[in-house]
């Protein structure tokens, strides 16, 4: 959970620090006086001139003019001082991005709680059908093993049948050549015999 969140912190420090520029740009002369307790600035653009004042870290100010090292600004008040170029930058100062960086870090984290949950509830849709899947497998494969059961004792069944039916063959050809023989053998026999037989002789008509 703690790498989920500096992952979230992280990218909102992204996308604020790659935002706020593009605000600051909307003014050209935007300025914000650095990250340091105070500033002091001085009433020209050289170190020679005296301290008028001071600015306090990440006060924004409108850049007037440049000259060497120093610029010259406009405070949220309206004093007109000079302050070391060094001392300004074009971004806001960290703790005027803070504010933001936090509301968009609550922001991150809403919506990666939101993901996270849709993505528990998809795993859980995804882990349902599985089980109904993973049981319908186990049915077919219960089904199969029943069928290929079958399936060998028809083949058993059927090679039997297959034996007898040959065997009949066997055994009606065999009676259908024996028949065969007898009846070519007594045919044979009453060639033989005919030829031999005395034959009766014919009458005589008489006319009376």
């Amino acid at each position: 959970m703690k790498t989920q969140f500096l992952k979230t912190v992280t990218l909102g420090l992204a996308l604020a620090s790659s935002a706020l520029p593009v605000m600051a740009q909307d003014d050209g002369n935007a300025r914000w006086v650095t990250d340091e307790l105070t500033t002091y600035v001085r009433s020209g653009p050289t170190d020679g001139y005296r301290i008028v004042g001071t600015l306090t870290a990440g006060q924004p100010v409108s850049l007037l003019d440049t000259s060497g090292d120093y610029s010259q600004v406009r405070s949220s008040s309206g004093d007109v001082v000079w302050v070391p170029s060094s001392e300004l930058q074009e971004t806001p100062s960290a703790s005027d991005q803070l504010p933001q960086l936090e509301s968009r870090v609550e922001e991150l984290t809403a919506e990666l709680d939101g993901i996270n949950e849709s993505w528990e509830e998809r795993t859980s849709t995804m882990t349902e059908t599985l089980k109904v899947r993973e049981q319908r497998i186990t049915e077919l494969e219960a089904r199969n093993h029943e069928l290929e059961s079958s399936f060998d004792e028809i083949s058993e069944v059927n090679r039997d049948l297959e034996a007898r039916l040959e065997t009949r063959k066997e055994d009606l050809l065999m009676r259908y050549f024996m028949y065969g023989g007898g009846v070519a053998g007594a045919g044979l026999i009453v060639g033989l015999i005919v030829p031999h037989l005395p034959r009766r002789r014919r009458k005589r008509d008489r006319w009376f």
